[in-house]
Order: structure tokens, then sequence, then C-alpha cells
């Protein structure tokens, strides 16, 4: 069996001694059997104790790269076996924590055992009785030499990080990731809680300019506004290693600011501040706040890196507040939040015509407005071109904008090419903005590139691992990539962030649906349907066309009521029904004309199991052929 090193000291980790050298994991003397595998992750693990081993350094640990594997199963069934060997729950563990969809953590203590020089033989029957041994000050002398070279060792060669652990308040620890939870607001009035909220924002963003640094997205912290859970726990679901935490308080035009830097796993504040501004100052506040942060978890800013991040502009106050509350609104993720944040953003714009921020608020406003047909998407799109060109035009590093416009290219303009190099910039100049990951992953997968298009969107949940929108996209590339075990499974764990998710709900249906779980699919539908607010009477409808004849007769009775309602072709429902209906003219009819309308709903025809049945005609091929998807 391989281990991690040749000469390792023997560990304790919790009840368990654990031999590194000899891979052997025994408990009160007595020999526990472990395959390698497991043993490798327990390795892993206690190498690194605390910290975050991710499933990818995994399975680069466990499998070359020329391998050819189920590795997510694999690395599950691994970590199954040695929790049944270290008798551990995944519900309430005691060895090893899960972080959802990221990796493992050993939270049990490591404590130095005593050593060995070799490793036992393998037991045989003794030929004769074994001889008494006698023991003296010379052995004695010797043990205690081997222990003390061992221990030499062990803090000369940080051999598993137990240096790190007994020096622990000696010494910072590494910070490569930070979460900034949602600032206070002292000023005890409501109406400020777009402010707090819009300063959580621009820190989080003027801390992802440092791009060695992750940050995790403000979709993902905002969960944490409300309660008083233990930080070290927050950080736990978040993969971190320290947290920022804060207040703001804003009388009249000052705004009085505290942060505070703590580590995530000692719950200790490493350092702390408090800043008093003009409001016209304080997006550069914002940067100064992230530069000394940065300066505290130990990164080192480049010099082209800090020139950006204090590059901010003066922005008029009016300007900056209606910045704000755009933000505020649009980010509740529904039509009425997108058009008044829509609002917000225009008067921002004209108080201040120079602002690219504002600007990125309208082409983020303009585009959902649109994708959700909340308003006529070609008149929207249109408009969030404009608008992400011009925040380009005062601000050629926001990667935001090329995110969008990105979007825009694979969504309605159909220009692959175009979406490609506009999502790579995105990724490039703003690495830590989790939408360009999560967009440029559909885009990927969209494109026939499952594997490329799975680890952009690992990255996504890197940086946004709670939020709402990334799950629910996550389950939707799952899908779309056939992975549908993995979907199920990651639109349950978004189900149980977000209850009342009707798209993840949709996706899980499909998915259940494509493994033939017609009952499974229904009930998921249903609910999806109730969470977009379809009437009792309607649902009651479904569910009796479903009992009556079966999935087809749930799908007869979506295409007759998409058919009523007078949306299709571009709704994806009526697309879908035809092709699940067999009804193969009409779903090429419906097809040809969603390609004369620019409808977004085809743009992943390439790769939508949905549509295999047609893949043999030629008018499907023709309709391929025409996106340029062939």
């Amino acid at each position: 069996m391989q281990v991690p090193a040749t000469a390792s000291p023997r560990l304790r980790v919790g009840e368990f001694e654990v031999d590194l050298r000899c891979g052997e994991v025994r408990r009160n003397g007595e020999k526990i059997k472990l395959q390698e595998r497991p043993f490798q992750i327990l390795a892993a693990l206690i190498e690194r104790p605390g910290d975050v081993v991710t499933r990818e350094e995994i399975r680069q640990k466990l499998w070359p790269t020329d391998t050819f594997v189920d590795f997510e199963h694999g690395i599950n069934t691994a970590v199954k076996k040695l929790r049944e060997a270290l008798g551990d729950d995944a519900e309430n563990p005691r060895f090893i924590a899960t972080l959802p969809r990221h990796g493992y953590r050993l939270i049990a203590p490591v404590e130095v055992a005593e050593t060995n020089g070799a490793c036992p033989e393998p037991e045989t029957p003794p030929a004769s009785p074994p001889r008494r041994q006698r023991t003296g000050p010379w052995l004695s002398l010797a043990s205690f030499v081997v222990a003390g070279i061992a221990l030499t060792c062990i803090f000369v060669f940080d051999w598993g990080h137990v240096r790190s652990r007994l020096l622990a308040d000696t010494g910072a620890r590494h910070i490569g990731s930070v979460a900034v939870l949602p600032l206070r607001n002292l000023s005890n009035d409501p109406e400020q809680e777009y402010f707090s909220d819009g300063m959580t924002d621009e820190l989080i963003t003027a801390l992802a300019k440092v791009q060695s640094l992750k940050v995790i997205s403000h979709t993902s912290v905002d969960r944490y506004k409300k309660g008083n859970r233990p930080l070290p726990d927050i950080a736990r679901e978040l993969g971190v290693d320290a947290v920022v935490e804060g207040t703001v308080m804003r009388s009249g035009d000052h705004v009085r600011i505290t942060a505070q830097l703590i580590d995530a796993h000692s719950d200790q504040h490493l350092w702390a501040e408090s800043y008093e501004r003009d409001l016209k100052d304080v997006l550069s506040l914002q940067d100064e706040v992230a530069g000394q942060i940065a300066a505290q978890v130990g990164i080192k800013v480049a010099a082209g890196q800090q020139s950006e991040v204090a590059s901010t502009r003066q922005v008029d106050q009016e300007a900056h507040e209606a910045y704000l509350k755009g933000n505020f609104y649009w980010s509740r993720s529904n039509c009425d939040g997108s058009q008044k944040g829509l609002e917000y953003y225009r008067q921002a714009v004209a108080k201040d015509p120079a602002f690219a921020a504002a600007y990125v608020g309208l082409a983020q406003a303009y585009f959902t407005l649109g994708d959700w047909n909340c308003s006529p998407y070609e008149e929207a799109f249109s408009k969030s071109k404009a608008a992400a060109l011009r925040a380009l035009e005062l601000d050629p590093t926001a990667g935001s904008a090329h995110t969008w416009l990105g979007t825009i290219a694979f969504f309605h303009e159909w220009k692959w090419d175009n979406a490609e190099r506009e999502y790579r910039q995105a990724v490039q100049l703003s690495p830590n903005y989790a939408p360009a990951h999560t967009l440029y992953a559909v885009f990927l997968i969209s494109m026939a590139r499952q594997e490329e298009g799975l680890a952009e969107m690992r990255k996504a949940l890197e940086l946004d691992p709670t939020a709402e929108f990334t799950n629910m996209v996550s389950v939707h590339t799952l899908y779309l990539a056939r992975k549908y075990d993995k979907a199920i499974e990651q639109a349950n764990n978004a189900i149980q962030l977000y209850p009342d998710s009707w798209g993840t709900y949709f996706w899980l249906g499909v998915a259940y649906e494509r493994k033939g779980m017609y009952e499974q699919a229904v009930e998921a539908y249903l609910k999806s349907n109730s969470l977009r607010g379809v009437e009792p009477e309607e649902l009651e409808a479904f569910r009796n066309a479903y009992q009556k004849s079966g999935i087809r007769g749930y799908w007869q009775h979506v295409r007759d009521t998409v058919s009523a309602d007078g949306s299709e072709p571009c709704s994806m429902r009526s697309i879908y029904a035809s092709a699940r209906l067999g009804e193969t003219k009409q779903t090429i009819d419906y097809l040809n004309q969603a390609l004369q309308k620019h409808c977004p709903s085809i743009r992943t025809l390439k790769v939508d199991s949905f549509y295999d049945n047609l893949r043999g005609d030629p008018r499907f091929q023709d309709v391929l052929a025409r996106l340029k998807l062939q």
C-alpha cells in the first residue's frame, strides 16, 4: 500500500492511532481493516488537519490523469468506507465533515502518538515459545533517542502539519479564501438596509480584485444575514479560511464602517479597524479596507492589481445611492425586483453618466427582464448589450460587463465564438465573479464540451456555494451533461437550501423523467408549477392527466396549456411537450419558428437529451446546421 511518507510518525486521531508509514489504523491496539483508497483519503486529511481537502485534490491523489473511471462515485464510495471504519456519521460527524460538492475536512484533533522504528511483520504462529526479553537502561535510552529523533523530524519537516497545529498560537495560518459576511446596519432605520447590503457587496467586489484571493459571492453570504450561527460553522459551509464581519452606520452625509478579520478555524480575531468618511469617499474607503485585509492575510498585491484597486473614481453621491438601491431590488430575482432595480440604475446613470458599475446594473436588469419573459426579450437584450458596451467604454477591466455580453451572444445572437471570447475575458478579468463561471459552464456544456463545462461549474460553486441561482444552474448543467443521478443529488441539496426554488424543481423533474422515474418526475413538475403560481385546480388537472394517461398524458396537458396562453414557440415547455409526445413535424415547426425569432430556448439544442429521438431526422439536422451547432 502506498502511503504519503516513508518515515512518518504514528499519530492519534481521536481514539484511533494512524501510522502513515505502515498504512495502518488501530484502535485499542487492534488493527482496523481499511482498504487502500479510503486510507489514502484519511492520510490526505491528516496531512492538512482542519483544512478543506477538495474533491479535485482527492481525485488527483487517488487516480492518475490517464485513468478513466467514475471519479465522483469512487470518491463517494471511499469516503463512505472510511467513515464506516471510523464509526463516523455524515450527518453528525466526529471525524470527517463534508462540504457539499466541495470537499472534506478532518475535524478531530491530531496528536503525536508513540512512534515505531519499523512496520510490524505479518503475524505468523511462533515456531517455539517466545523467549522473555530483558529490558535495561540501554534499551530505554535507545527508545528515548528514537522518540527524540522522530519529534525533531516532525518539527523540522512539519510532517502531517503537526508542527503547524502545535504552534498554532505563535504563527498565522495561510489564508487563501475569505467570506465577507453581511455588514450589520446600526442606523436603527430599516430603510437603510439597502445601504449596508450595498457596502457588503462593494467590499466583496473590492476584495475580489485581488486575483490570488478567493472571495465568496454576496449571494452566498446573504443567507447568513439573519441569525447568530458560530463563525467556524459558517466558514466550514462556505469552505473558507477566514471571515470578515463588521457594521455600517450612516448619519447624514457621513458613514462609519467597522471591519474585523477572523480566523475561521480558531475563531481568533486577526485584525480590526474602524473608519469614518464622507459618503462621496465611500468607494475609495472600500478599496482601503480591502487592501488592508489583503495585507493581513499575507497576500502581496501585484503592482497591476494594486493600481486597479486604487483606481476607484469618485462617484456622485446621489448616483451611488441609486445604484445601491438598484442592486438591492435586482437581487430579489423576480420581475418586480428587476424592474424596480432597473429604475434605480437609470437614475444612477442619469446623475453620473460615467458610472460604469451602474451601466453593468442596467445590463443585468435588462437581461433578466427579457430572459424571464417580464418584457419583450428582443428589446430587452438589445438594451442590455448597449449598456454592457457602455460599461466597457468607461471601464475596460469590468469583467462583469463581458459576462453579460457573452450571455447575450450565447442566448440570443447565437454567435458562439463571440460568446466564448467574452466569457474568457470575463473570468480572466474577474475570476471571483461567480456568474461568469456559471454562465460560461452552461455555454461549454451546450457546445458538447462537458468536462470543461463541469469544471467551470465547480469553480462557480466554490465561489457561490449556497446561492439559489448557482445551485439551480448546476442542476441544469448536470442534466445537460446527462449525469442524471448527480443532477438529482444536486437538486435535493439545492432544495434544502431553497425549498421554494421552482426552477430547481423543474430540472429535478426532467432528470427524474430521463431516468424513467415518472412518479417522482411529475411530483417535481407539480411542485415547480405550484411555486410558479399555478392555481390549485390547474395543478389537479395536471395530476389527473398523468393518472389517466401516464407521462404522455401529463405532457399532452402541458402542450394544451401552453398553446392556450399563446407563449409558443419560444416556450421551452411547448417544444419539450411536442418532442416528448413524438410529434416530430410539430416539434420541427416549433424549432424553425424559434430559429426565426431567435428564441433563447433552443441554445442547448445540440446536447439536450429531450431531442434525442429527432437527431436522425434530416430536418432536425438542418436546424442544427443553421444554428451552426454541427
